[in-house]
């Protein structure tokens, strides 16, 4: 029985009743919406005083335009519908038993067919098939041997019943996600760092006595990843849109797209950089405060200065224009997105959102900083062009995501070879000793996971002995004599490694020395390092098989991992790095570009002065620097004759250098008479 009816047996008013649950219909068509509109229509004409007839054709008019499609729309509905009854129908609920004598005798005689009814309602409720959900919206209520029969006076019962949430079966199997959720999902409450602060400290020390100012307040948009500040310039586009380039098996490809007018910025900004003076930029975000590469490279400056604060806020605010430019259906917690990083306008989302990652860990943030890292690793996990793999396990272990991390290392394994990287070696069987040490453990599965976490870290150290000794002192932990006069944990083993297994190793010891530092750590460290001694000193046939896969891989690193050490600033990595790496320079807007990158539009030509407008002298000073090129650039076809006459002077100018080279070679300087008497007379030289 609908609410509706229900609310006009008791005599409501038409502004006192709710919404009702039978109004919402699922696609019905006309002839059955009228149907049961005219079966409300009779009771209504029973039960409400004539006045009331006109209200009832107005409602019965209303509510053949509700048709609603949205099945969750309805659900809704049913969720919501305990909050809408008044307290005043509350109150007259005991006065529901004290009907006419009529009314009372029918109800009696109707009393077991209508709790048959009550019940084929309820199933209608959650049934699969429409037509018993268009019968439970129906007035009348039909018996088992097709007789109408009247409600009783148990009105209350009937109201639990509709109000009861049996279509929320369906919105957890379609809304509710899924029983396992995928290891790498983002959740947009932990992208905000608060969430984690106010779980550490509680929201009064995060927030404090914070009152908002609605005097002179700006009002931003809405956005997930950083909350926009009242001292930022007063936002306006760019000139940076996302464009959806394909779908493709339930992927969405997009990119990002620099207008015009914003090309001709970034053509500012690129000489700006080779000016080598960071007030050029300063100047150039005073004229544009939402330029994205001016931000991060200005960025880069305030950290080497130690203006956290500042290269923290000109991150954010980088990060507040992108998301403003955001496509509709680009989803940051989805994982269907896809970003190339091939493409020059998509490289700065990445390394933002690296950057202020990077802040969050070391602002005490490390969950927060998790959340990044899933995002960025969904935006390309194929290629991973920031190697975010070799980050992921670190973070896990500081939150204490110890399930997740295996869970992730056993869906990745087959396909990215995770034991193969050092970080994942070490980091797992940590794991697994970590939850041997649970309280809440069972026995049985304390020991197993104790047993595991033996195998798998004397495993990572036969395959990996350079990581051992570093380790030790960067935890500042004396090894035994027995360890250090051992050839396996020697220094051989340091010197002997393939530079991309150095660059790794290096990178792993920088970066997760302190979640060793731990006593009982160090204590299982040193039994599984006996233990590997052991196994050595026997000749375990997996010796050689470790060596073997050493020399045949990691010989050369991809240019990711060396991207992720450049970005990392780990001191003992990037002490590794090889020298095409280190002899090049390094932009902070744009850290090791791919080779194979798609350029959507190009910078033009710098116009160049002619060395005919320069004078002999200067020339020559000039030619001294190790850069030096007259023309300056590349010649025209139609300047054949300007081109020559630049040869000329270039020649003549190396031959006023080669002369003057010599002269300053053959100049020889008379000296001094030596003073060899001691007691001579000061006057003599008078």
């Amino acid at each position: 029985m609908s609410t509706r009816a229900l609310r006009r047996l008791r005599g409501k008013q038409r502004g006192q009743e709710a919404l009702d649950l039978g109004n919402l219909t699922l696609g019905d068509s006309p002839e059955e919406l009228a149907e049961a509109d005219e079966e409300q229509l009779d009771v209504a004409n029973v039960s409400d005083p004539p006045d009331r007839k006109d209200n009832s054709r107005k409602a019965k008019k209303n509510k053949a335009q509700k048709n609603f499609s949205n099945l969750y729309e309805l659900i809704c509905d049913v969720d919501n519908e305990a909050e809408k009854i008044s307290p005043d129908e509350e109150a007259e609920k005991p006065d529901r038993n004290k009907k006419g004598s009529v009314e009372k005798n029918d109800n009696r005689a109707m009393d077991k067919p209508d709790q048959k009814c009550q019940e084929t309602s309820t199933k209608s409720l959650s049934g699969d098939g429409a037509k018993k959900k268009k019968k439970k919206k129906k007035t009348k209520v039909m018996s088992e041997d097709g007789q109408r029969a009247v409600p009783d006076d148990n009105i209350d019962l009937l109201l639990e019943n509709l109000e009861q949430p049996n279509g929320l079966s369906l919105q957890n199997e379609d809304c509710g996600g899924f029983d396992r959720r995928s290891v790498l999902q983002v959740e947009h409450r932990n992208l905000n760092p608060e969430t984690e602060l106010k779980r550490y400290f509680g929201a009064r020390a995060v927030l404090g006595d914070q009152r908002p100012r609605h005097r002179n307040r700006q009002f931003h948009r809405s956005t997930w990843m950083t909350s926009p500040k009242d001292s930022w310039p007063r936002f306006s586009r760019p000139g940076i849109s996302m464009t959806l380039l394909q779908s493709k098996d339930g992927i969405q490809y997009f990119t990002f797209e620099h207008s015009r007018d914003y090309q001709q910025v970034q053509f500012k900004f690129l000489d700006a950089v080779e000016s080598m003076d960071p007030n050029n930029i300063v100047a150039l975000l005073q004229l544009n405060p939402y330029h994205i590469d001016s931000l991060l490279q200005l960025s880069d400056v305030c950290r080497i200065q130690e203006d956290q604060e500042m290269a923290r806020d000109l991150i954010e605010r980088a990060l507040y224009s992108f998301e403003c430019a955001c496509h509709p259906l680009f989803s940051l917690t989805s994982g269907t997105s896809r970003l190339d990083y091939l493409r020059p306008e998509n490289r700065a989302f990445y390394l933002a959102l690296y950057k202020h990652m990077m802040f969050l860990e070391k602002r005490g943030c490390p969950r927060t900083a998790l959340e990044y890292c899933k995002l960025i690793l969904s935006l390309d996990p194929d290629s991973d062009p920031l190697c975010m793999l070799l980050l992921i396990d670190f973070l896990m272990l500081r939150t204490r995501e110890y399930q997740s991390l295996l869970q992730l290392y056993q869906d990745w394994e087959e396909h990215r070879n995770l034991s193969q990287l050092p970080n994942f070696a070490f980091s797992t069987a940590l794991c697994h000793f970590h939850l041997s040490q649970q309280e809440d453990m069972d026995p049985e599965e304390s020991d197993k996971q104790r047993r595991k976490a033996d195998q798998m870290l004397q495993n990572a150290l036969i395959m990996f002995p350079g990581v051992l000794m570093p380790l030790l002192d960067l935890c500042t932990v004396q090894p035994d004599a027995t360890v250090t006069s051992h050839a396996f944990f020697g220094p051989k083993s340091q010197i002997g490694q393939p530079p991309a297994l150095a660059e790794l190793t290096a990178l792993y010891v920088g970066r997760t020395y302190n979640v060793w530092r731990e006593a009982a750590v160090m204590l299982w460290l040193e039994e599984s390092v006996t233990e590997v001694l052991r196994r050595v000193d026997a000749k375990d046939p997996l010796l050689e098989d470790c060596q073997n896969k050493r020399k045949q891989r990691y010989q050369s690193a991809p240019r990711n991992i060396h991207r992720h050490v450049l970005l990392s600033e780990i001191k003992e990595a990037t002490s590794s790095l090889p020298l095409e790496v280190t002899t090049q320079p390094v932009m902070g807007f744009d850290p090791l570009p791919p080779l194979d990158s798609v350029i959507s539009y190009t910078r033009p030509e710098r116009q160049h002065v002619g060395a005919s407008n320069e004078s002999t002298l200067s020339l020559f000073f000039r030619s001294l620097l190790p850069n030096f090129n007259l023309q300056g650039g590349p010649r025209q076809e139609d300047e054949m004759e300007v081109a020559r006459a630049g040869q000329e002077l270039n020649q003549e100018v190396n031959r006023l250098m080669v002369a003057m080279r010599d002269m300053l070679a053959n100049i020889r300087f008379q000296e001094p008479p030596r003073e060899d008497n001691p007691y001579r007379d000061e006057e003599e030289w008078d």
